[in-house]
């Protein structure tokens, strides 16, 4: 990705950066790029001389070995005996959603949720019945717990809403697992342009008998005025070891068919900035290529999703959000309950932005 897309992405105001972002993504194609073969790359020898052999290119994970290739003096892999892991990612299968964990920032990779008409319209649970727990499938030392967000002026912020899993209580008591949350600013987003994207995200289903979204953090580059790109965020906790993303994406799928695998599917991506957002800003300002966030991410959504089944969800549908003016003094009260949507009491009309 660019300097200046990464520039206009990871903008840290709503109102710089997602203009600025959907105008330069606007430009950019939206078909899927062709794959590329792996590279293979050489290590010069630091003895190297002019005449001596070229060195050769390192053996990819698909070339066979040769057959006389010498024995080699040093046994690099020997460390795993002592218990040396690679990275993992913490896969959760819950009632209401699947994600995968980052044991290095306490946060989601990403959360997958799934709803429909049938399920948006049962109402067989409730928030009040449901309370924050600690995810123990994930060590202690890598875990996420109730006590990080203590006074740390965030929300624990759901990446699957609680409201999107009303049709089972033991569906919304695994919304407020850990694993699903992010550290996410309360007043200007937690509780008002992201709840409202959310509700945007569940009337989809008025269009589309099956719904699919993905929802994670980033943490994006930021230029500095010395010209350089750093990615700085902050760390709450005590030792502090839970990131804040400085953005969030959602990769929304609305599947034309309930059961048919081969339907069309409206895809549509967007970031947003993890600040306080006007409700006036335009939904649209925070459209970006599916490929944008999966540069970002470093996750792939739709590889196996053909260009022939996909269209461009904001073609097929109006893009906005629905605001409701919560009632404050109930938002505040809600700030006990960090991370938790207040109970909505609308004081204005709804009204379309």
């Amino acid at each position: 990705m660019s300097k200046s897309t990464l520039a206009l992405i990871a903008a840290g105001s709503a109102a710089a950066g997602a203009s600025f972002t959907a105008l330069i993504f606007s430009s950019r194609s939206q078909t899927a790029p062709a794959p590329i073969p792996a590279p293979t790359r050489t290590i010069p020898s630091p003895h190297s001389a002019p005449g001596a052999p070229a060195p050769q290119p390192l053996l990819t994970p698909y070339q066979p070995l040769p057959p006389n290739l010498p024995l080699a003096p040093v046994n690099p892999s020997g460390v795993l005996k002592y218990g040396l892991a690679p990275l993992i990612a913490d896969t959760s299968i819950t009632p209401s959603h699947i994600s995968s964990y980052n044991r290095l920032t306490r946060n989601p990779h990403w959360v997958a949720e799934h709803f429909t008409p049938q399920s948006l319209s049962q109402n067989n649970a409730s928030r009040r019945n449901s309370v924050f727990y600690e995810d123990v499938t994930v060590p202690p030392m890598f875990r996420a717990k109730l006590h990080d967000y203590f006074r740390s002026g965030y929300d624990r912020g759901h990446q699957t809403p609680a409201a999107d899993a009303k049709w089972s209580q033991d569906a919304m008591d695994s919304t407020f697992i850990l694993s699903n949350m992010c550290p996410q600013v309360g007043d200007g987003f937690n509780r008002d342009y992201w709840a409202h994207f959310e509700e945007f995200c569940r009337n989809l289903t008025r269009n589309y008998p099956s719904v699919r979204v993905v929802t994670g953090p980033l943490y994006l580059p930021k230029q500095h005025p010395d010209g350089k790109w750093r990615v700085t965020y902050e760390v709450i906790g005590n030792p502090p070891n839970v990131a804040v993303p400085t953005h969030f994406y959602k990769v929304i799928y609305g599947e034309d068919h309930l059961s048919n695998p081969g339907c069309k599917v409206a895809v549509g991506a967007f970031v947003l900035p993890n600040t306080e957002i006007p409700n006036s800003k335009s939904l649209r300002d925070f459209e970006v290529p599916l490929e944008a966030v999966e540069r970002a991410s470093g996750v792939t959504f739709a590889d196996k999703l053909p260009i022939e089944r996909r269209k461009k969800l904001c073609t097929e549908v109006n893009c906005e959000i629905l605001v409701r003016e919560f009632d404050k003094a109930k938002q505040q009260g809600s700030a006990l309950n960090a991370g938790q949507k207040p109970a909505a009491q609308i004081t204005q009309e709804s009204r379309r932005v």
